[in-house]
């Protein structure tokens, strides 16, 4: 099985990331490789940021590796809060904060149309890789559901009617953006083994 780093220190992101992968992929976390470093994302895009920290861990610490950046895209927002969507209401990375801050911004708007989208960089034998993976859906008027993190009580994903918070992590894990461009990770990875 193809053991590779994760770099990143959001823990529902490695849950997250391990279940979807779970018996095809051996993810190892920073803390496994003594990391510690907490890695600035101050590029201004989804795939500059995911580069970043990639590169980050392999040129300190030497290993083949992933990272990625999620943004919560907005159509009446102009794709905001997008790049920034963790410190959309500050640099306190305060989930509920960050909500809040985009539902009073949506007040009284009806387009409520929006999208996930999760960029992933994967340094592989020197070279550099990106998969995309995008969920459509709708912002709620309110926050419903008590699983997931980040947006998920706010966002009803295409075809549903429910929050990412109200469907659970089983369902979530199976349509979500990070799902979607982590199975094209691992499709890669498996294609790349056989050569």
């Amino acid at each position: 099985m193809k053991k590779i780093v994760f770099a990143t220190n959001n823990q529902h992101k490695l849950d997250e990331v391990k279940k979807i992968t779970e018996g095809l992929i051996e993810i190892v976390s920073l803390s496994d490789i003594n990391c510690t470093d907490d890695i600035e994302e101050t590029a201004d895009t989804l795939e500059g940021n995911a580069l970043l920290k990639a590169r980050y861990i392999k040129e300190k610490f030497g290993f083949d590796c992933f990272a990625d950046d999620t943004g919560l895209e907005v159509e009446v927002l102009n794709n905001a809060p997008g790049v920034y969507s963790a410190r959309y209401a500050g640099v306190a990375h305060d989930s509920e904060a960050n909500m809040q801050k985009l539902l009073d911004n949506m007040k009284g708007t009806d387009n409520r149309h929006a999208r996930f989208r999760t960029v992933i960089a994967l340094i592989l034998n020197g070279k550099e890789y990106l998969f995309e993976g995008i969920v459509k859906g709708t912002i709620n008027e309110e926050k419903r559901g008590d699983q997931g993190f980040g947006y998920d009580p706010v966002f009803v994903p295409e075809g549903y009617d429910q929050t990412f918070a109200q469907l659970g992590s089983s369902v979530k894990n199976s349509i979500s953006h990070r799902a979607r461009a982590v199975i094209k990770l691992h499709d890669f990875l498996l294609t790349y083994s056989d050569k």
